[in-house]
């Protein structure tokens, strides 16, 4: 382990993350490379009263570090056991680590649209990915977790050995200790059927209402989300999307390609489309495949909410507050939730809101302009909100849309005060 302090060589590195729009002001960083260094780490930061703060790949980054950051970013390790379809994921493993393990024996993690973003920050914040509608959250099929207390020791917490420990951090994540593996269930999926369709800024709306009915008619092995996004006009932004502010339908179907064929087939009847592409994928490569998102480290603003619904006649809003026309540029999604999302977990865990059917992000760069217009966003569906996703919270802001519901809030606090 090293540790390093502001000024020595490495520390601006060692702080950084994906996201550039916040700094750590951390007085030392402990850079891990083992269990037995987290601990050590956390005793030395209870011995100088410094509160501790983590760090693997720094996407969801919101709150800088003041006392110790430790810096999980080498602990990459992944172990496959095929027979009990299980993997072991060390703290700092990022999705990609995950997969190109996964992926040699034909199965699959509940992974997410970014394959740098950390897989254990991911999944014990709840976890929406490809195969959500069909399987549920990722927090639902983590098995155990191995965690330091703040206290400085090393525990295995399960069901069986720390159940409202548990319970707490699969959905909870923070302020329970500093978590160094986790153990979560795979699926046997080799392959999806997925991809995409673009649409022109002037079918912004056509194409909201249109995909808002479609989710009314598919099965729950269909994962799918509407991103409406301004492209940059810039070289490696393909030419018909290039400088327009496009709609991005994404759809991912754990099924027979035929069938997933017919069940995108309506959706070409929304209008024509400036690039579409679907096929059958190797799930290892499914998300950036799908989605595409951006790589490089940048700066981001965003918040979500979920709703109950969302009708009809709120898309010409959102289109007009963040579409083309809107004064501050803004990314929106749409993301449709419900099948094995809205069921309770076999073991139960500290996910809320699972009644939510949809889920609405936006997403920009930083600044109170950014903020105040995504604000103006939510209010519009503010009747149908239940609340917002712990993982896509982007930046520290006061809403009354909240993480858990309020039973499940107050049994977090206390675990926590109970730490």
């Amino acid at each position: 382990m090293t540790y390093l302090h502001p000024g020595d060589p490495g520390f601006e590195d060692e702080a950084a993350g994906f996201q550039t729009a916040f700094r750590h002001e951390a007085k030392v960083i402990a850079a891990v490379e083992n269990a037995d260094d987290v601990r050590a780490a956390v005793r030395h930061a209870r011995e100088q009263g410094l509160p501790v703060s983590v760090q693997a790949t720094g996407h969801g980054f919101t709150t800088p570090a003041t006392g110790m950051l430790i810096s999980t970013r080498r602990r990459r390790g992944v172990r496959v056991d095929p027979v009990t379809r299980t993997a072991w994921i060390e703290a700092g493993a990022r999705w990609q680590d995950v997969l190109a393990e996964t992926g040699a024996h034909g199965l699959a993690p509940l992974s997410g649209s970014g394959p740098g973003v950390g897989a254990v920050s991911y999944a014990l914040g709840g976890g929406v990915g490809l195969l959500a509608r069909r399987h549920g959250f990722a927090a639902d099929h983590v098995r155990r977790v191995e965690l330091v207390t703040y206290d400085g020791e090393l525990i295995d917490v399960t069901a069986e050995s720390e159940p409202d420990l548990f319970w707490a951090l699969r959905g909870g994540r923070n302020g329970f200790g500093v978590v160094t593996g986790i153990e979560i269930a795979l699926f046997p999926v080799a392959t999806i059927y997925g991809g995409g369709m673009y649409f022109g800024p002037e079918l912004l709306s056509e194409v909201l209402r249109g995909f808002r009915e479609w989710t009314d008619t598919v099965p729950e092995e269909l994962t799918s989300s509407l991103g409406m996004v301004p492209m940059p006009d810039v070289p490696g932004v393909p030419e018909p999307l290039r400088g327009k502010h496009i709609a991005h339908l994404r759809v991912a179907y754990c099924g027979a390609p035929d069938e997933g064929e017919r069940l995108v087939a309506p959706l070409r009847e929304l209008g024509p489309r400036l690039m579409e592409r679907f096929a059958e994928i190797p799930y290892a490569d499914a998300a950036r495949t799908i989605f595409s998102e951006p790589d490089t480290p940048h700066g981001y603003y965003g918040d979500t909410a979920l709703l109950s619904d969302l009708p009809p006649g709120i898309s010409d809003r959102i289109v007009e507050l963040a579409g083309p026309d809107a004064p501050i540029g803004l990314v929106t999604e749409v993301r449709h939730l419900g099948g094995a999302l809205s069921r309770p977990p076999a073991v139960p865990n500290a996910v809320s809101h699972r009644e939510a059917r949809y889920q609405l992000m936006a997403l920009s760069g930083p600044g109170e302009d950014a903020h105040a217009a995504q604000e103006r966003v939510f209010a519009e569906v503010e009747p149908w909100t239940l609340g917002r996703a712990l993982n896509f919270a982007y930046g520290e802001r006061s809403t009354s849309r909240a993480f858990h519901s309020p039973e499940v809030e107050r049994r977090l606090a206390e675990l926590r005060r109970a730490r």
